[in-house]
């Protein structure tokens, strides 16, 4: 999405779908780096997903807004998830982190990136001047999508995209801005690992909400898949 709208949002603050936890009272509870190297990925049945997506060209941005896609990180949507009590945010946040504290159920206030996009570490403070530093990536960018297939999605459906957890992943906040609405074909994440589980799960996206590609953008992820194996997202195959 735009930068304008994608730092609004912020403010606001074929597989299955990454399930994730529900939130807990617990006030540490995640050690460990594991949201930076993910299982290793194969390319065959992505590219196999990949050759089964439309091909046509982006649709008009007319009629685009962040609010097409319902309240920023709501808990009210049909995506895997939700209903938790919790913002998505910080239940992408409370997955995504290591050494997690919470106040209260669900509010993270604090943890470590081990940031898929650049392979920094990031210290995370919850704060005005400091929640910037970790941003929530939609993977399949909102205004991307609206392009490519989600105008035609109910309300219902576009909220669902918006916060399913498939299409999410915590990674640093400068990066994030950079991609703006960037498909494939104009944006890959500076870390070039992580580019294999990257692509297969912008395809994973698409054929759940059966988005299209551009040529360009297969063309791209073609090629990225001919990097693969390489590790995956955070989240990937957690309700597999």
């Amino acid at each position: 999405m735009p930068r304008p709208l994608r730092t609004a949002a912020i403010g606001a603050a074929l597989s299955a779908a990454a399930m994730l936890a529900a939130c807990t009272p617990a006030d540490v509870v995640k050690s460990a780096p594991e949201a930076a190297a993910g299982p290793m990925m194969s390319a065959t049945a992505a590219l196999q997903a990949l050759d089964q997506l439309t091909v046509k060209g982006r649709a008009p941005q007319t009629g685009y807004s962040r609010d097409q896609f319902g309240p920023a990180w709501s808990d009210s949507s049909t995506a895997p998830g939700s209903h938790n009590g919790c913002s998505t945010r910080d239940d992408i946040l409370a997955r995504d982190l290591s050494d997690v504290v919470r106040q209260g159920p669900c509010t993270v206030v604090s943890g470590v990136l081990h940031d898929p996009y650049t392979a920094r570490t990031i210290s995370f403070t919850r704060g005005v001047k400091t929640s910037l530093a970790v941003q929530i990536d939609h993977i399949v960018p909102l205004s991307l999508s609206w392009q490519t297939g989600a105008q035609q999605l109910t309300a219902a459906g576009r909220l669902s995209l918006a916060n399913d957890p498939l299409n999410l992943v915590a990674v640093d906040g400068p990066t994030n801005e950079a991609k703006g609405d960037g498909d494939a074909a104009t944006w890959l994440p500076p870390n070039k690992p992580i580019r294999c589980g990257y692509a297969q799960r912008q395809i994973e996206v698409k054929a759940k909400y059966k988005l299209w590609v551009t040529p360009p953008e297969k063309d791209a992820l073609r090629r990225v898949l001919g990097s693969c194996p390489g590790p995956a997202l955070p989240g990937e195959g957690a309700s597999k």
